[in-house]
């Protein structure tokens, strides 16, 4: 989890509160993909795993657009999430929805968006697609565009080949089998998952 964590940004991991656009690849690919968001005056969610990341994803977003949006996670209570939605979905003043995957990523219709952004990898590949089809929903007449970041040469890139290796055993009825499992793994594999591969990260 650490080595996740340190994928997203290094704040996040020490815990120091600086979070630097500059210290992250992420935040780089995040401004990149947002700016033209942005200038096509689209709508985008982004789900993070972690809840410490959402308030500094929406404040770098309150940036790169000029403008606030919205953020909705574990603390959220229940009674607000339909608010915030509708305003999402009603506001076209309001460019983005940060929403952590747990609490955002189930029951909800967000049909207003055309990306989707997943800043960081779940073990489960169907816990993701459950997430994207918030977008996905009936009322939907837009094309939607996901984004999945994955860190070249880090546990995340290992992480994403175990998943689309799993996802190919793993039928549509037992979608639930493509879930990573690190207590079935051998010692010499949760080496190999965690090892950074430094060509790997530094290619251009």
């Amino acid at each position: 989890m650490r080595f996740k964590q340190i994928c997203n940004h290094p704040s996040q991991w020490l815990g120091d509160g600086v979070w630097a656009s500059d210290d992250s690849g992420k935040w780089d690919r995040l401004r990149e993909l947002c700016e033209v968001i942005a200038a096509k005056q689209e709508k985008v969610l982004v789900f993070t795993q972690f809840r410490e990341v959402v308030d500094p994803i929406a404040s770098f977003l309150g940036n790169v657009f000029g403008r606030p949006g919205l953020v909705l996670h574990g603390g959220t209570q229940v009674a607000h999430r339909k608010a915030l939605v509708n305003r999402f979905q009603e506001d076209e003043s309001i460019p983005f929805f940060v929403l952590s995957l747990k609490a955002g990523g189930s029951g909800l219709n967000i049909t207003a968006a055309s990306h989707v952004i997943h800043f960081d990898r779940w073990w489960n590949p169907a816990v993701e697609n459950q997430a994207t089809d918030r977008a996905f929903r009936i009322g939907q007449t837009k094309n939607v565009l996901v984004h999945k970041f994955v860190c070249r040469g880090t546990i995340e890139e290992k992480i994403d080949a175990l998943i689309e290796s799993k996802k190919k055993l793993s039928t549509d009825l037992l979608e639930g089998a493509s879930e990573i499992n690190l207590t079935e793994m051998n010692d010499d594999d949760l080496l190999r998952l965690v090892a950074l591969d430094l060509g790997s990260a530094i290619k251009e």
